[in-house]
């Protein structure tokens, strides 16, 4: 289903829970019901799986704006952002297009039963929100342009990708060893969610600014493809620390040609092997030029969002951990007993330097685990910032065991694709939104998709 203005329509899943309260800011009608709404209103799970709403109860709803309703919009109440990030945090936020809410968890469906909002909006419109979600809606007009191209593409790649069979070549899970990487799920009832797993969307709570819009309406339709014609799976992250990864070193063993690793600057090719150990070490423990390599706080004002801001260290970054401290957390992230840890070893690297095997030695019991996801779960509460990092012990005892260990690390995110903040010094020198997408994605074509 498509519009003439707006593209294909697209169904977004918000939230989940046993209850789920939205306030309509303007008028919706509800299917099957006389009458409009406008104000709060709760939907509560029944025992049963149905919806209860008022004195009834329904096995799904749906509400589209009344006729002619200027503007129209809702609010959803305790949106989680960041799930599992170390900025997580529940917000208000406000959505336009309709909205359901559906019963998840029954039959054939994993999971325990809940409650699913979903929004249901044209493509355009959620990539107007997209852009100013993962990013400052204050961007410069390249970056912008670039971003809404590179979501686009990302969506639907990934929309073709949910029915191709799945890849499980070089996946390991076993008592030694546990080599798995993760993706975006696969969603059954509804397209993409609304978090960082897929692409953060958070309606038009921060899409302020024409701008946006300008770059959305600017670029419609337009993807990144192959050598092939095949929509390119555009990814991005925050900073890639001065190289940015291929996508095999974070996903499934699958080359393809524009996620190549370069430098972050420049001089795409210049930068040394990063698989190797000692070249890896140098990098990290330096501070190579790179267009992400950055202090500008105009520049980072305009790309990152409130809550982004609040982690200033994103090129290279410090954390240190006690005895105690770290064979807690492997113990309460992985499940697993090490004891006190004597050894933390990059078994293997990706050209960024990023770790794809880590070997984990306790006193209790070793385990290689991999890849850059998986790591950077187990050696954080949230999410270490990227595993493109070294490990030194702080001190040792008499026994020669570490008294605490020091990580010392490069970039935020994986690294593979767009860089952000590289994207956005980039565009502050100049650069035109076609030569960022040529930087990051050596090879890929513009191609009008409709």
């Amino acid at each position: 289903m498509s519009n003439a203005n707006s593209g294909p329509v697209l169904n977004v899943g918000i939230l989940s829970g046993n209850e789920i309260s939205v306030r309509f800011q303007s008028p919706y009608v509800m299917e099957g019901h006389d009458g409009s709404f406008e104000g709060d209103f709760t939907f509560v799970l029944t025992a049963e799986g149905e919806i209860r709403f008022g004195d009834r109860t329904y096995a799904t709803v749906k509400f589209v704006p009344a006729a002619e309703t200027p503007n129209p919009s809702f609010e959803v109440r305790d949106v989680t952002i960041g799930v599992n990030f170390h900025w997580e945090r529940k917000e208000n936020q406000r959505f336009t297009g309709a909205v359901g809410i559906i019963v998840e968890g029954k039959g054939s469906e994993s999971g325990p039963l809940r409650l699913t909002l979903v929004n249901r909006l044209p493509v355009e419109d959620y990539l107007k929100s997209v852009i100013s979600s993962e990013m400052s809606a204050t961007s410069s007009a390249a970056l912008l342009r670039a971003h809404a191209v590179i979501s686009r593409s990302w969506l639907f790649a990934q929309l073709a990708g949910a029915k191709a069979p799945k890849c499980t070549e070089g996946r390991v899970n076993t008592p030694d060893e546990k080599v798995v990487w993760y993706d975006r799920e696969d969603h059954v009832n509804f397209d993409v969610c609304a978090d960082d797993h897929c692409q953060r969307y958070q309606g038009i709570t921060r899409q302020t600014r024409p701008d946006v819009e300008a770059a959305v309406d600017a670029t419609r339709g337009v993807v990144l493809t192959d050598a092939a014609g095949e929509v390119c799976d555009a990814r991005f992250s925050k900073c890639c620390g001065g190289v940015f990864e291929e996508f095999e070193a974070c996903w499934e063993p699958v080359a393809h040609p524009y996620l190549q690793s370069l430098r972050d600057g420049r001089d795409e090719h210049d930068f040394p092997d990063l698989r190797d150990e000692s070249a890896a070490r140098a990098w990290i423990e330096g501070s190579p030029e790179a267009f992400c390599n950055t202090t500008d706080e105009a520049v980072l004002s305009e790309v990152l969002n409130s809550y982004d801001r609040e982690t200033p260290d994103f090129y290279r970054w410090t954390v240190e951990y006690s005895r105690a401290e770290l064979g807690a957390l492997l113990r309460e992230r992985t499940g697993e007993d090490f004891g006190d840890i004597k050894e933390l070893r990059a078994l293997e690297r990706g050209r960024s330097g990023r770790i794809i095997r880590l070997l984990i030695r306790g006193t209790k019991k070793e385990k290689i685990i991999g890849k850059e996801l998986e790591i950077r779960r187990s050696l954080s509460k949230s999410h270490l910032y990227s595993s493109a990092f070294t490990a030194e012990p702080t001190g040792t005892d008499a026994d020669g065991i570490a008294s605490g260990w020091r990580l010392r690390g490069a970039g935020w995110g994986h690294g593979v694709g767009l860089c952000q903040i590289g994207a956005a010094m980039m565009a502050h020198e100049g650069y035109s939104w076609e030569a960022i997408l040529s930087h990051y994605f050596p090879g890929a074509v513009l191609s009008k998709k409709y």
